[in-house]
């Protein structure tokens, strides 16, 4: 056997180096249910789903998550505390390369996350309710997966919530009212979904810009909408009643209420809005477009689609007000009279688009509807139009004209007894 000799003072040099080493060591390892956690997340996913190139391929647990290269436990972000504390996993955000499996409850053990992002991704079943451990999450986005069941009654609990991205799923059931508690939240998205019953009141979402419940089967009339939203997104479900309430909503940019049944008039302060850029109430039940005369000079207003509504009268005449109006559809409606000779000087300064086609006008088209400066998109068919066939736009059948003249006499009627 050998001894081991060493002087006093080079034993102690070299056991303090050794002590040092391991201690380093010991306190920049992951906290070891942080790896349980991650470990059970990769047992959860389908092996064979797991594409050779994807994020999951280079979680190695032979190595700690958070002491490895760049290379790999591709997908989380690290803590490096001071002193003897362990790191912790802070972001958790997979590929979207269609890994398929479920969300493990051993997830909500990874309480010091802010970002969850698992979009683009096959996962299933419901997510867990040890998610709501995770008080410091400020993102979770699961968007388009198959994740089914409802919106947690627990999720106002993580009141550091910024986003929430659940688009694009099988959820269901109603939006909790709770939901306004988080009022740190600036985006939500629930659309493509199978959400139900009424929307809950989100006045008090203060923060709130982004709200996207598109592609449910949500019923009812708006709600009281939070004063700073920007994007307004509710296309593709049962809603009714007027939409009066968005003129005081005046940071919006984007709005989009297309497929519903909202009904009465697109209201003159909405088309007013001072931000709008974007404003679809296609496949509705409207019936009337109030433009007043001063509206229009300094809109942001771009695009306007009233297509498939019940929209009834002359063309709103000062539309032609709108300066940056790119995009106009007011087809399939019931308008009646004849095309403002202001429409056909606009082709092309600034309109791009153009369709008034399935409804019922009268009248010759201006020859200046032919001689605009740019190509224009649009139709004027299926009216009662005189509309030569060299106009591009006059391409297409026109009604013959007791059509138009017995539909405006039975309008004239109708709004007269009403």
């Amino acid at each position: 056997m050998h001894s081991f000799d060493c002087s006093s003072s080079s034993c102690v040099i070299f056991f303090a180096a050794i002590l040092s080493f391991l201690l380093t060591f010991s306190h920049s390892l992951t906290l070891q249910s942080d790896i349980e956690a991650l470990q059970s997340l990769k047992l959860s996913v389908d092996p064979n789903m797991i594409p050779p190139s994807s994020y999951l391929t280079t979680w190695d647990f032979s190595a700690d998550p958070c002491e490895t290269s760049g290379s790999k436990f591709l997908g989380i972000l690290c803590s490096f505390p001071q002193g003897n504390s362990t790191s912790r996993i802070t972001a958790l955000e997979l590929d979207s390369v269609g890994y398929e499996g479920f969300l493990p409850p051993r997830i909500g053990t990874l309480t010091a996350l802010t970002t969850l992002d698992l979009s683009g991704n096959k996962f299933r079943g419901p997510v867990p309710e040890t998610i709501k451990n995770l008080n410091k999450l400020t993102r979770i986005s699961l968007s388009g997966n198959f994740f089914t069941g409802g919106i947690w009654t627990w999720i106002y609990r993580l009141k550091k919530l910024e986003r929430i991205n659940l688009s694009g799923n099988q959820l269901s059931g109603r939006i909790p009212a709770r939901i306004s508690k988080l009022r740190r939240l600036t985006h939500l998205s629930l659309s493509n979904n199978e959400f139900s019953q009424r929307i809950p009141s989100l006045y008090a979402l203060e923060n709130l810009q982004t709200l996207e419940l598109d592609s449910n089967i949500l019923i009812g009339s708006l709600p009281k909408l939070p004063s700073g939203l920007t994007t307004l997104r509710l296309s593709h479900n049962k809603l009714t009643g007027h939409i009066t309430s968005l003129v005081d909503l005046e940071h919006l940019l984007y709005i989009d209420l297309s497929d519903n049944w909202f009904s009465g008039p697109v209201n003159r302060g909405v088309l007013a809005l001072p931000r709008l850029t974007y404003l679809n109430v296609s496949f509705n039940k409207f019936k009337k477009m109030e433009v007043n005369n001063y509206f229009g000079s300094g809109s942001r207003l771009r695009t306007l689609d009233a297509q498939w509504n019940l929209l009834q009268g002359h063309l709103p005449v000062k539309l032609v007000n709108f300066e940056r109006l790119v995009v106009i559809n007011l087809s399939h409606n019931q308008f009646t009279g004849e095309i403002p000779i202001g429409y056909a000087q606009r082709l092309g300064r600034p309109w791009r688009t153009l369709f008034l086609d399935h409804n019922y006008l009268l009248g010759r088209v201006s020859v200046e509807f032919g001689s605009a400066v740019a190509r224009i998109r649009g139709s004027l068919a299926n009216n009662c139009l005189r509309c030569p066939l060299r106009i591009p736009l006059c391409r297409g059948q026109q009604r013959p004209a007791s059509a138009c003249h017995g539909y405006t006499q039975n309008t004239t009627n109708h709004l007269e007894n009403y």
